[in-house]
């Protein structure tokens, strides 16, 4: 993974820095993380066809989640021009949603990972990837101190941890009212990502199946705002 810079005009707002393990990434507005020394950009949780998942259930959902996650993905991968991208699990809702890809996004996804590295992350939705789609497959990947992984560890697995799955979200007063927002979370030590897909929510960075994934001290809450991250400490935080 070649090693480079962001680019950045004048008139865009700064990431937020977070450490993991020593190593400064950084974190934007949109969910996406950013390793510029290694030129490689991480997104988690993408969930492309949620929307048709759900249709053959019988809930129906407008179709255009899949569209609207990649044209995101697109507008930062334009920024950015990374080298490398990872997409950190739950890249698609089911094992059959890469199937149902209609053919401007299956196009759209090809044009974002031409001319680059493509890692796919094993997720819990969708533990083998088609062999049709461009990108390496993994459960696990460790880039110097750095594990990425879908489902976050427990004990010593989790030094240098970036994962998903848990789709982080925080509740935080802002503009006179409380409002709720997509989080990274992380202590450090971890870093725990939020969903990227248009579809997929968030959960409270209180609930219990955050419990005991960090460390006290040092957890903090990189809230999404409109056009920057705002980091905050657990006591700001509120349950829902």
């Amino acid at each position: 993974m070649i090693a480079g810079t962001a680019r950045q005009s004048e008139n865009e707002p700064g990431p937020t820095l977070v450490a993991v393990a020593g190593v400064v990434l950084e974190a934007f507005a949109d969910g996406g993380l950013w390793w510029a020394d290694r030129r490689l950009l991480v997104v988690a949780d993408l969930h492309f066809e949620k929307g048709s998942s759900f249709a053959r259930r019988g809930q129906m959902l407008p179709p255009y989640d899949t569209a609207e996650t990649l044209a995101r993905l697109s507008r930062l991968m334009a920024r950015l021009d990374p080298a490398a991208v990872i997409a950190l699990g739950d890249s698609f809702h089911d094992d059959g949603g890469a199937a149902r890809l209609l053919p401007r996004d299956r196009a759209a996804l090809a044009t974002l990972q031409s001319g680059r590295e493509w890692i796919w992350i094993a997720g819990n939705h969708d533990r083998e990837m088609p062999a049709d789609l461009a990108g390496m497959h993994a459960d696990t990947l460790a880039i110097g101190p750095l594990v990425f992984r879908h489902d976050p560890a427990t004990g010593e697995d989790a030094a240098g941890e970036i994962a998903g799955h848990l789709h982080p979200a925080a509740r935080v007063a802002g503009r006179g009212k409380w409002v709720r927002r997509r989080c990274f979370a992380g202590d450090g030590n971890r870093l725990i990502m939020p969903a990227f897909g248009a579809y997929a929510g968030g959960l409270n960075v209180l609930d219990r199946a955050f419990a005991g994934l960090f460390a006290a001290p040092g957890f903090r809450a990189f809230v999404l705002g409109e056009d920057r991250v705002y980091a905050v400490g657990r006591k700001a935080l509120r349950p829902d």
